[in-house]
């Protein structure tokens, strides 16, 4: 079994590379560097510096005939959708479009590819199941829900399997950016926190939970639509309290009003993975927060 892995270089990326070689399952890592980091991969994993837009792609399919595709290389920062809309199109629609033509070309048995959350706006019934509401806040969520109809339709048509995985908040050590990351940092270095409004609720679903599902969607014959998420509701001024708690550092942040584009409030069931994928999150906020704590604070030689 061999396994395409587009972003391997990025955050979620190389922990799902490393999930896959502990199972003992080969892989071909893709990443254009632009955010992640050669580092994060090990030595003697087959690496390509390409961008998914580009068709230089093609290359990867037909040299390392990958049986299957993990696709998670995407722009996810929804402030630089809202001030960069077309690169955020290009990368996140015309990216997956290029992975699924060269997948149903080179016969791909099956493609796991990431989504968001983010499609969902703001709902109004929670947890948020699959087939609720869609109304995306932001030019990166609509970029995101776009890239899932053609995933559909490549399907319907083609008889490419896929499954997409919305993701709800991921976290963990490496992860560029996000309000925990940001959070720990500014406590890590002494600075202080700034928090945008703080009322807003989130769904935190650790990274090492994340990559599993990937590997277990992969394995799984269904395929369709499913939320990753820990099912857990929590707003941003308690998640700041247990950063605090389990650091023991206490700093007043500075308050501010929401972003443009940001969800008031999140939270998604899992019920339908843990039911159809025999997935299910094994790791709590505290145990997440603990190693992503310590990997940061050992970046600056501290000791939490």
């Amino acid at each position: 079994m061999k396994v395409l892995v587009t972003g391997a270089a990025g955050f979620i990326g190389s922990y799902v590379v490393q999930a896959l070689l502990e199972k003992q399952i080969s892989v071909i890592a893709v990443d254009n560097l632009s955010t992640g980091k050669l580092t994060y991969l090990p030595a003697n994993v087959p690496f390509y510096k390409i961008d998914i837009t580009k068709n230089e792609l093609e290359n990867v399919f037909l040299i390392e005939s990958p049986d299957y595709v993990i696709h998670l290389a995407a722009q996810s920062s929804v402030i630089e959708s809202l001030s960069n809309p077309v690169e955020d199109c290009q990368a996140n629609i015309l990216g997956t479009l290029n992975i699924l033509r060269y997948a149903k070309q080179y016969k791909v048995k099956k493609c796991v590819i990431a989504s968001t959350a983010a499609v969902y706006g703001n709902p109004t019934i929670f947890p948020v199941l699959e087939d609720s509401k869609l109304s995306p806040l932001s030019f990166y969520a609509l970029s995101k829900l776009t890239a899932e109809k053609y995933i559909l339709l490549y399907e319907k048509l083609f008889d490419l399997k896929s499954t997409i995985l919305r993701f709800s908040n991921v976290f963990g050590p490496k992860q560029p950016n996000g309000v925990i990351t940001s959070l720990i940092k500014c406590l890590v270095e002494g600075e202080t926190p700034i928090i945008y409004d703080g009322s807003q609720t989130r769904d935190f679903i650790y990274v090492k939970d994340v990559a599993q599902a990937c590997i277990q969607s992969m394995l799984s014959e269904q395929t369709g639509i499913f939320n990753i998420s820990s099912n857990r509701e929590l707003s941003i001024k308690q998640l700041y309290k247990e950063i605090s708690d389990a650091m023991g550092v206490y700093t007043e942040p500075v308050y501010e009003s929401l972003r443009e584009g940001e969800i008031e409030r999140s939270v998604l069931s899992n019920a339908k993975a843990i039911a159809c994928l025999g997935w299910s999150p094994t790791y709590h906020l505290e145990e997440g927060l603990k190693e992503t704590i310590e990997h940061y604070a050992n970046l600056v030689n501290l000791k939490v």
